[in-house]
C-alpha cells in the first residue's frame, strides 16, 4: 500500500513528486543546516559508526540535524533551499552565457560586489534583490561529503557541495589554475589583514572544503578571482541571538543551539575533544557533543579579530582560553568540530575540521603570518607526533599547503547541544536511538542499526523521493539494546532513499543512496 504526506513524530514528509522535505515546527531565524557526513572514521580512515562507549563515538555523522534540502525552479536558474528560506543562483555563471568556466566565470572582489546589480537589473530568476553573501550565508552550503582533492593522484573528486542543484566547476589546470581553485566571494571583510598587510575578504572553498580569508590583491599576482553566487531571502539568516543563561551556558535563540560559555581550557587530540564531550555534564545537561563544523561557525562573530578587538572572534558572552601563537604573541585558541576533513590520500580520514577562533597562522616565505584571518575553517591532523611535520622557529610546525597552515594537533572544545530538547539522560538515550546505516552510499544491499536504551514501540520504515512507502522493516515493541536491518534494495530504482524510526517519542530520519 502507498501512503503519502506521513506524519512521524515532529517530522513532516511533504511529498511534492520530486522530493520530500523534513520540516520542523522550530521558530528559529538561523537554522544550521546539517553537514550531509554520513560516514564514520577513525583517525585514519572510514569505520563501522561506533557504539557509545566505544572509541570516536559521537562524531559527525552520528548526528542528525536539519537535514539538507532544496527546490530547483523549473527554469533550473534558481535554488530554494527549504531549511534557511535562501533563494539562490543554480550556478555561478559569471558572464550569464550559460557555460560555467574557470577562471572564465570569476570576479575580482569589487567586480563581484557588483554583480548583483547585475542580475537585479535582468531581474534574474524573477527576483530583483539579489545580493553577494555574507561568509554565514554561504557556509550554509558546504556539504562534508566532499573530498579534499589532497593525494598523490586526485582523481574521483567529490566537491564540497550538492552538484544535483548547484552547477560547479574544479580550477582549470590548462589554464594555469589549480584543482582547488574553486573559491567563492563574500562580503565579509576580515577586520585586519592577513599574509602581508592585504585586505582581506572570507570566502568559501568547495573545492577543497575550508573556509579562508583571500587577500583581494596581490601586488605579484593582481586581483584575486573568485566565483560569485547570489542569494535573495531571509535577511536574518546568520545573526545570533544569545542569552547568558547564568550557568556557565549561552542559548542561541537564532540557531536553536545551547553552548558552553568557558572551553575545555586545555588543548587536545581529536579522539579525547568527542570523549571529553561525551563525558560533560554542565548546569544539569548530560547530552553535550562535540559541534559539527557549521555549528561551531555559527558563533564565530565576524567583526571581532586578535588584532582588530583584542579579543577571540566570538560573542564576549563567550570565554575563550589565551594562548601563545607560532609567533609567541597572545592569541586564542583553535577549536575541534566533530566533522572529518575527509580526502583522497592514503589516509582519507585522517583529519579534522577546526575553526580558528584566534589568527589562522601560516609560515610563508621564512616567517609566521597570520595566512587566513580569525574565523577561517581547516583542518589538523586527528593524532600523530609534531616530528611528523616541517619545522620552523620558536619550535612550531607547519604543513605542505600553499600557505603552510600551522599544525598543532592539540585544539580546544567548546560543547554544544539542543536547546529545545529535554535535560539528562533522556535526551542521551534519544541520540543513541538514532539511525546508521553503512554502508551509504551501498549498492545491492545495506545494514540499518540503532540501539534502544530501554523496551519501547518501534516503527522502521524506508520511503523514495516521492514519500512512497517502499517498506516497513519494524512494527511493535522491542527489547532494549542493539538492533540491526540489512535491507536489500535490488528490486529497486537507484537513487534516493529516506529511512524513518519512531522508537517511543522519538524520532529520526537518515538519507539512504542507492548506487546502480
Amino acid at each position: 500500500m502507498i501512503k503519502k504526506g506521513i506524519a512521524i513524530g515532529v517530522l513532516t514528509v511533504i511529498s511534492l513528486g520530486y522530493s520530500i522535505i523534513p520540516t520542523r515546527g522550530d521558530a528559529v531565524t538561523y537554522p544550521v543546516v546539517d553537514t550531509g557526513q554520513e560516514v564514520c572514521y577513525n583517525a585514519s580512515g572510514e569505520i563501522a559508526c561506533p557504539v557509545a562507549g566505544e572509541a570516536f563515538y559521537g562524531q559527525d555523522a552520528q548526528r542528525d540535524g536539519n537535514q539538507p534540502s532544496y527546490t530547483l525552479s523549473a527554469d533550473s536558474l534558481t535554488v530554494y533551499d527549504n531549511v534557511t528560506g535562501l533563494t539562490w543562483m543554480a550556478s555561478p555563471d559569471g558572464n550569464l552565457d550559460g557555460t560555467l568556466e574557470s577562471p572564465g566565470d570569476k570576479f575580482s572582489w569589487s567586480d563581484a560586489m557588483d554583480f548583483p546589480a547585475t542580475l537585479n537589473a535582468q531581474s534574474y530568476g524573477g527576483y530583483d534583490d539579489w545580493r553577494l553573501p555574507s561568509i554565514k550565508e554561504l557556509y550554509s552550503l558546504i556539504d562534508f561529503s566532499g573530498l579534499d582533492p589532497s593525494g598523490p593522484n586526485p582523481t574521483n573528486l567529490v566537491p564540497f557541495i550538492d552538484t544535483d542543484y548547484y552547477e560547479f566547476v574544479y580550477g582549470d589546470e590548462s589554464q594555469g589554475e589549480r584543482i582547488i581553485d574553486s573559491q567563492y566571494w563574500t562580503t565579509t571583510e576580515y577586520v585586519w589583514t592577513t599574509m602581508h598587510g592585504d585586505h582581506t575578504v572570507f570566502g568559501v572553498n568547495f573545492a577543497d572544503g575550508r573556509i579562508k580569508g583571500y587577500g583581494t590583491y596581490n601586488p605579484m599576482g593582481g586581483y584575486k578571482l573568485n566565483f560569485a553566487l547570489c542569494v535573495r531571502g531571509n535577511i536574518d539568516y546568520g545573526m545570533n541571538d544569545f542569552t547568558d543563561n547564568g550557568d556557565g551556558t549561552v542559548t542561541d535563540a537564532a540557531t536553536g543551539l545551547m553552548w558552553q560559555q568557558d572551553d575545555s581550557g586545555v588543548g587536545m587530540q581529536w579522539q579525547d575533544a568527542l570523549a571529553y564531550a561525551e563525558s560533560l555534564s554542565l548546569a544539569g545537561h548530560d547530552d553535550w557533543r562535540l559541534p559539527n563544523a557549521k555549528e561551531l561557525q555559527s558563533v564565530v562573530d565576524y567583526t571581532r579579530s586578535p588584532d582588530y578587538s583584542g579579543s577571540a572572534a566570538i560573542d564576549p558572552v563567550f570565554s575563550c582560553t589565551g594562548n601563545t601563537n607560532e609567533t609567541l604573541a597572545t592569541d586564542y585558541p583553535w577549536y575541534w568540530t566533530g566533522t572529518t576533513h575527509a580526502n583522497l590520500s592514503p589516509t582519507p580520514g585522517g583529519a579534522a575540521a577546526y575553526v580558528c577562533f584566534g589568527r589562522g597562522m601560516g609560515y610563508m616565505s621564512g616567517s609566521w603570518v597570520d595566512a587566513h584571518g580569525a574565523g577561517c575553517q581547516r583542518s589538523d591532523p586527528k593524532d600523530g607526533e609534531l616530528s611528523d611535520y616541517s619545522y620552523a622557529p620558536y619550535g612550531y610546525y607547519f604543513g605542505d599547503a600553499p600557505q603552510g597552515d600551522a599544525i598543532r594537533l592539540f585544539n580546544y572544545v567548546r560543547c554544544v547541544r539542543d536547546a529545545g530538547s529535554d535535560s539528562g539522560v533522556g535526551d542521551r538515550d534519544i541520540r543513541q536511538g538514532r539511525l546508521e546505516s553503512h554502508p551509504n552510499p551501498f549498492k545491492l544491499e545495506t545494514t540499518i542499526s540503532f540501539s534502544l536504551p530501554r523496551d519501547e514501540i518501534v516503527r522502521l520504515t524506508i520511503y523514495n523521493v516521492l514519500g512512497e512507502e517502499v517498506t516497513t522493516m519494524a512494527d511493535g515493541c522491542l527489547q532494549a539494546g542493539e538492533h540491526r536491518y540489512c535491507w536489500q534494495a535490488a528490486d529497486l530504482p537507484s537513487g534516493l532513499y529516506f529511512c524513518f524510526l519512531e522508537a517511543g517519542r522519538s524520532s529520526a530520519t537518515k538519507k539512504l543512496t542507492y548506487l546502480p
